[in-house]
């Protein structure tokens, strides 16, 4: 339905999925950090990726290794590649900075004994390791790829859009201006609605938003795509005046785009759109006809 948007409070709430995986190490006393550890760089906003194929690789290979074995391990967690005090923009940037498929994440690491507990030192912290457009490499990685949130969009019940029409009754005379207005009914889910589910545990939560509607009036002719919902006589910007009678149907189509976010945490723009044909609505054109009547 044409539902009242939600407030964009959007807090910058950076998503943090503790993953599983473990890397053997040398014992605790040992200073030396492996290969490509470290804090990594300041990351935010869809940040060049710093951490290599071969790191990746090389972590998961190392946690099946530490299976079963004593000694200290790195524990890894990722979060979405968002910038701290700005989700919005750059949140969208992360969705869009890799070409896999995935969603660009900051990766971080701390160093815990065999029983789960954090080093008594700095490499106890967690810290940034870097960024990287493969999380699904890591070992023990559960975090959603951008491809898994698009399918979910575009499975969302989204609403059909309607029309309201002017005359009323839906019933219109050849050579008048019939005004037409955007409407979506309480059925599916409408524009800036919440649509919620659950992806590999997450909450994930879809808002569609409608980018623009196209008016089909049923005889040939449409109007848009625009951003315009329409409106009735007087004021309404989209009318139309047909030139033949008959009976037209008559509809509003939807093109969605639609924002998500996990587990409560920052708004990120999903890419791309979803088209939604709207439910036809008949409307009989009639041809007036002048007659003369003897009063007498």
């Amino acid at each position: 339905m044409a539902g009242v948007r939600l407030p964009e409070s959007l807090t910058g709430i950076a998503l943090a999925i503790l993953l599983a995986g473990a890397t053997a190490l040398p014992a605790a006393a040992e200073s030396t950090v492996p290969p490509g550890g470290g804090a990594g760089v300041p990351t935010g906003g869809g940040a060049r990726v710093t951490l290599t194929l071969q790191e990746l690789r090389k972590a998961r290979a190392d946690a099946a290794k530490a299976v079963g074995k004593p000694g200290p391990r790195w524990e890894y967690k990722t979060r979405i590649n968002c910038a701290v005090g700005d989700p919005d923009a750059n949140c969208d940037t992360a969705a869009s900075a890799c070409t896999n498929g995935q969603l660009q994440a900051v990766v971080l690491r701390r160093l815990v004994n065999p029983d789960g507990t954090p080093v008594p030192d700095d490499r106890g912290i967690w810290s940034e390791w870097g960024v990287t457009c493969f999380p699904d490499l890591l070992p023990g990685n559960t975090l959603p790829s951008l491809a898994q949130i698009r399918q979910a969009f575009r499975q969302v019940n989204f609403t059909k859009g309607d029309l309201s029409i002017q005359p009323v009754g839906n019933v219109t005379l050849v050579n008048l201006p019939t005004y037409f207005e955007a409407t979506w009914p309480e059925a599916g889910v409408g524009p800036d609605e919440i649509d919620a589910s659950t992806i590999l545990g997450y909450r994930l939560e879809i808002q569609p938003i409608a980018r623009s509607v196209t008016y089909v009036y049923g005889d040939g002719n449409t109007s848009g795509p625009t951003t315009s919902v329409g409106g009735s006589y007087p004021d309404g910007d989209i009318r139309w005046t047909y030139k033949q009678p008959g009976v037209m149907a008559t509809r509003l189509d939807t093109t969605y785009g639609g924002r998500f976010r996990l587990e409560g945490g920052a708004w990120i723009t999903i890419p791309g759109t979803v088209e939604v044909k709207g439910s036809p609505v008949n409307l009989t054109v009639r041809e007036a006809k002048a007659r003369l009547y003897n009063n007498g």
